[in-house]
Formats: C-alpha cells, sequence, structure tokens
C-alpha cells in the first residue's frame, strides 16, 4: 500500500510543535542545516473506513474501538475523542449516529448492528485517542449458506492496495468494498492478474465513489474469466479509500481478505492454525522481474521446508499458487517467503487461504503478507474464549510485552513479557484480564531483539462449525518520525 499520505495531519500538527518557526528558503538563501535527528511524536488525528458487514438477515455485528495508553503525549494532544459515523451506500442516505464512541485509553468501547442494511462506517480520532486507534469490525452469520464468522480490523484510507488470494470462480463470491472519508469524490481503477497476467476488464477503471460515501463491486462482474487464484489491485487515481474484500466460499463460510503489506523481496504470513486442514498459498510479482522463492514453515520447533514446496516461481505480472495442504500438522506455524538468490530479489505481495474443518462442517479465513511490529499492535475484540495469539521472530530472537486491557464492562489490564525464539512461532492465549467484563483488547509491543510479525485468531464455534477469523497485527504506527528543525532566519538579512 502507499504509505505516502498516512498521518499527514499528525506530522504537519507534530512539526508544527518542534519548530515554532518555519525554515525560510528561496533563491539566493544559505544552504540549509543538515537535517538532525529525528524524534518520534504521536499523531495527532487517525482516520478508519469500515466496510458494510453483511447483506444477510442473519448477520449481527459487533464493532469494539479501542486506544492503547501511549508512551508519551504532548501537551497540544487533549482529551480527544473517537467515533464511528454511517456513510451514505448505493441509496445515498445515512444516518447520523456515531457507533461505539471511545472516551478513554485502554478501555475498550463497543457498538453493535443486527440487520442487513448496517451501513459502511467512517471513524476519526483526535488527541490522545489518535495514536493506535483501532476498531474491529466482527459479524456473526448463524444460520443460512452465508454462516460464519467475519471479521475485519478497520482500515486506513490510502491510494493503493494489493489483494491476492481473490476470486471469480464459480462457487467464490468476492466484493472489493470502496468507502471514500473525504469531501470529494475519489476515482478508482480496479486490475485483476492471473496465471496469465492481466485480465481483460469491462468495468475496472475509472470507478467513481461519492465523497462520504461506500461502493461494493463484484468482482466476477468486472471480467468474463473465470479463475480460482487472482490478484486485484486497487488504485486511486484521484482522492483515496479504504479498501477491503469480502471472500465468500460456497459451502465453506468465507472472511474479508485484508490487504496485503507492501511489496517487498521477503514477506511474513503469520499464524496458520495448528487444526488447518488445508492452506492455500497466492502470490503476485509485482515488478518487472520474476521472483524465486524459498518457501519456510517456521513452527514452535523451528523452521520447516514443505515437502514438494520447497521453492514458488513467480512470473513477473503474473499470480501463481501452491496447494500446501494441513502443512502445520498440529503445530501453529508461519509461512516466510525469501528469495532464493538474496541478490536477485524481486517484490511479491501474498497472502494464504485457510480452511479448518472438512466436509459440510468447513469454515475459511485468509492471513495476508503483513508488516513486522516496529512498535505496537493490537487486536481490538477479544473474548473471554477462542482467542489466540500467533508471534513470529524469522531472524532473530525478540522479547515483547503482551498486555489484555480492562474489558468493556470493567476489569484490570494484566501485562505479561514474552520472549521469542529466532526462527520460530509462539502461539497463545491471551491472558484474560482481572475481573474482566465483556470483550478486551489485546496489545502487542516489541520490546527488544529481531523483528516481530503477528495475528490474532478468534474462534466461535456453532453447531460443530469451527467458525473463526484471522486478522493480522502491523504496527499501529501511532508513532511518526519528525525530524528537530532549527529556526534560520539568516535569509532576512539578505
Amino acid at each position: 500500500m502507499n504509505r505516502s499520505t498516512l498521518s499527514l495531519f499528525g506530522v504537519t500538527a507534530a512539526l508544527a510543535a518542534v519548530t515554532g518557526v518555519a525554515v525560510l528558503t528561496g533563491a539566493g538563501a544559505p544552504p540549509a542545516a543538515p537535517a538532525a535527528k529525528a524524534a518520534s511524536l504521536p499523531v495527532e488525528r487517525s482516520a478508519l473506513t469500515c466496510p458494510a458487514p453483511s447483506d444477510s438477515d442473519f448477520a449481527t455485528t459487533t464493532y469494539t474501538s479501542f486506544t492503547p495508553i501511549g508512551k508519551t503525549t504532548t501537551s497540544s494532544t487533549g482529551a480527544g475523542s473517537a467515533k464511528l459515523v454511517p456513510v451514505a451506500g448505493a441509496s445515498g442516505k445515512a444516518k447520523s449516529k456515531a457507533v461505539a464512541p471511545l472516551s478513554t485509553p485502554g478501555k475498550p468501547a463497543t457498538g453493535s448492528a443486527d440487520t442487513a442494511t448496517a451501513p459502511a462506517l467512517l471513524g476519526t480520532a483526535d488527541g490522545k485517542l489518535a495514536p493506535g486507534w483501532t476498531v474491529q469490525q466482527t459479524t456473526v452469520i448463524d444460520t443460512g449458506p452465508d454462516r460464519g464468522v467475519l471479521g475485519t480490523a478497520c482500515t486506513q484510507p490510502d491510494s493503493e492496495f494489493w489483494f491476492p488470494g481473490t476470486s471469480t470462480s464459480a462457487d467464490r463470491s468476492d466484493y472489493v468494498h470502496l468507502t471514500n472519508p473525504d469531501d470529494t469524490a475519489a476515482v478508482v481503477d480496479l486490475e485483476l492478474y492471473g496465471t496469465n497476467g492481466a485480465l481483460t476488464t469491462t468495468t475496472g477503471n475509472g470507478i467513481t465513489v461519492p465523497p462520504k460515501s461506500t461502493v461494493p463491486v463484484l468482482l466476477s462482474t468486472l471480467t468474463a474469466t473465470k479463475a480460482a487464484d487472482l490478484t486485484l489491485h486497487v488504485t486511486a487515481r484521484t482522492g483515496r479509500v479504504g479498501a477491503s474484500v469480502l471472500a465468500s466460499t460456497a459451502k465453506a463460510g468465507g472472511d474479508w481478505l485484508p490487504a496485503a503489506a507492501d511489496p517487498a523481496g521477503s514477506v511474513v504470513l503469520p499464524g496458520i492454525p495448528a487444526d488447518a486442514t488445508d492452506v492455500r498459498l497466492v502470490a503476485y510479482a509485482t515488478g518487472q522481474d520474476d521472483a524465486d522463492l524459498k518457501v519456510r514453515l517456521l513452527s514452535a520447533s523451528g523452521a520447516i521446508t514443505p515437502a514438494g514446496h520447497e521453492t514458488l516461481h513467480v512470473k513477473s505480472g503474473m499470480t501463481a499458487s501452491a496447494d500446501l495442504a494441513d502443512l502445520t500438522k498440529g503445530e501453529t506455524g508461519s509461512l516466510v517467503l525469501t528469495p532464493s538468490d538474496p541478490k536477485a530479489a524481486a517484490p511479491v505481495v501474498a497472502a494464504l487461504r485457510i480452511t479448518r474443518g472438512k466436509g459440510a462442517n468447513q469454515e475459511t479465513a485468509y492471513i495476508p503478507a503483513t508488516s513486522a511490529i516496529t512498535d505496537r499492535a493490537t487486536a481490538a475484540d477479544n473474548r473471554a474464549k477462542g482467542s489466540t495469539l500467533s508471534l513470529t521472530a524469522p531472524t532473530a530472537g525478540a522479547t515483547v510485552k503482551i498486555t489484555s486491557s480492562a474489558g468493556t464492562g470493567g476489569g484490570t489490564p494484566v501485562t505479561k513479557t514474552v520472549t521469542l525464539k529466532a526462527g520460530t512461532t509462539t502461539a497463545l492465549t491471551p491472558a484474560t484480564p482481572t475481573g474482566a467484563k465483556g470483550q478486551y483488547a489485546v496489545t502487542v509491543e516489541h520490546v527488544s531483539g529481531g523483528p516481530v510479525y503477528g495475528s490474532r485468531m478468534l474462534a466461535l464455534p456453532l453447531n460443530g462449525i469451527p467458525m473463526f477469523t484471522i486478522q493480522p497485527l502491523p504496527d499501529d504506527r501511532g508513532l511518526v518520525a519528525v525530524p528537530d528543525a532549527e529556526e534560520n532566519l539568516s535569509i532576512l538579512n539578505n
């Protein structure tokens, strides 16, 4: 994803707080002094978009909003507020009532929707509630052909998203939800790439998303090609959007497919469940060169090379896939893709489709390649039972601090420190807050050591079906690096 527009409000506000007076430059001005070491300051405003949850009459959706207690604050941060407001859908109408308004860092807030007409939401947070603000949207459909758990962390608006793992096959129903948080229209292009390159699309270019509105697009309407493994590229040519893909499989449930991390030569897909009955890998090479990748599974006991799938060749501009079957075999693991030749790394994006259960009792979820937790990450919606946290340290040992917040109805936070061995995946059940009532958030902070990647699985089994959802844990980017600036008024003497 394109991060060039991320947290610009926070950067600007923080820079103003640091400098006080802007540096003057222009023709005839003396050379600027070397930039000083950057300072890390909390962002002061965050934005999120939550897609319309489901059109099923049997759906119940819970929203959990949470901001972790920050390490630093500034006098300009203030108390702040965080809320979600419905945006217009196809009807062009939206209600104004806020959902799950948040008032205090460290204590989650919840809201719910129980009808098939629940709209998409636009969220904003400022002041002390902005750094690390996250919202989890969890939908339970307890009957009907779409039964399952659909979970997603609401998305930060951006101008580019990659979704490997999409499909237009007859047994899939994949919708991309485009939500515009701004006061001007956004224009979006949708591109699909299969095993032979770009697919011909009839209506994927120039999709207009009106201001503060959402537009769902069924991927199978974009092309006549029926393909099981595709990569969707979402690009906003004007404006920005939040983008999420709802992928449903006939008779096997479905889930939200999050966008993959930015293209990179090496990628990590953390938290494959121990009891996964089928794992399918989908990757796409975004650059001009083919990607030759080594495939490794990092389990609790160390690195394993999947038999018959030691490598994956991904041609430039094309999608490749591999059926890894039940490769975890009873141990939670993380998949790591690295270049076969480190000197010839080619950027890729990747995702996994995970199946649990068998026959009529199957359920699916998705794990995209995710970025490392450089400072902190949070999963907002956790229950008394059913949450599993998976953390992997691919290259070097690391130490993390894991905090279970107070519950939505009260309780006392619990914190523990965990050491991760290099080249392994650690799966654990987060500690339940003391005296907790309701849902709680789990925050992972990187303390020391090498890079750490993580995900959270929420299992809500029903009627013999292992219903579940998995959310990756990328860094929450609650802090922004702002270079120190020095006052330079020498131009006034010219």
